[in-house]
């Protein structure tokens, strides 16, 4: 692929003799909006794991923006423009919408001891996260929840709110793992169409795991596949769909 931003060259993982991991190799075009998909235990997460950092490769290499990150902390690759959601939410349940939305963005002003007692240091800024915040939240159809706190949503709405937080950083690639999982089909056509207007209007990359195969196939522009740790096909969705190693290890043709 031209241009890539994230490229991943013979990545391992292996916990015991559970090869998790087993030679992975792909790259994520810069601008671009590709689906992993695969059957329940095929690597997508420990994949994600290993490009953010919660996870050390046993073998192989993570490059971002030509730089290798793997063996980088979790925190160093946020820093770096790479964010991820994650397939159960971590969210904090005693705050409320809004304030879980508003503890994402990095590099708060005032979050910083010597501003935080002046106001005038980060009104400006706070004002204009809370904006965005809020466009978000009623964008995701979650507007009428902003004060609420998060023990008072849905399942479906947690995880609307979880690829919420992702998606108020400035990152320049984001991992979303499973962001339809739960939410009704209306509402996923929706939010793929949102990120993919994300994706054409401010130059975003996303890489997302997606078991809801009729809606991701009808938005992103590449597909790999894993099974049993390797890469099992990869192409357009159209390919990807037919592909007949796919239908036998993952569609139950």
């Amino acid at each position: 692929m031209a241009d890539p931003i994230l490229e991943v060259k013979d990545v391992a993982k292996y916990f015991g003799g559970v090869k998790a991991l087993d030679g992975v190799t792909l790259s994520v075009p810069r601008g671009g909006m590709i689906g992993l998909i695969g059957p329940n235990g095929s690597g997508k997460t420990t994949l994600f794991n290993v490009i953010t950092g919660f996870y050390v490769p046993t073998r192989g290499e993570v490059w971002f923006e030509g730089e290798r990150i793997d063996g980088l902390n979790p925190n160093e690759v946020y820093l770096k423009g790479i964010v991820r959601t994650f397939q159960i939410p971590r969210l904090f349940p005693s705050l409320t919408v809004l304030e879980n939305v508003l503890l994402t963005p990095p590099n708060q002003i005032g979050e910083r001891p010597l501003y935080a007692p002046i106001r005038s240091k980060w009104e400006k800024q706070e004002r204009e996260l809370a904006r965005k915040a809020v466009r978000l939240l009623k964008r995701f159809g979650l507007g009428d929840y902003i004060h609420a706190s998060v023990s008072e949503l849905s399942a479906a709405h947690i995880k609307l709110l979880e690829t919420i937080r992702g998606l108020m950083t400035d990152a320049k690639l984001y991992l979303l793992d499973e962001p339809a999982a739960g939410v009704a089909y209306d509402m996923a056509k929706e939010m793929f169409s949102f990120v993919r207007r994300l994706r054409d209007e401010e130059g975003l990359t996303f890489f997302i795991i997606e078991h809801r195969l009729e809606v991701l196939m009808e938005f992103v522009d590449y597909v790999y596949v894993l099974h049993n740790g390797k890469l099992l096909a990869e192409g357009k969705p159209d390919e990807v769909v037919q592909n007949k190693a796919v239908i036998e290890a993952y569609l139950g043709g």
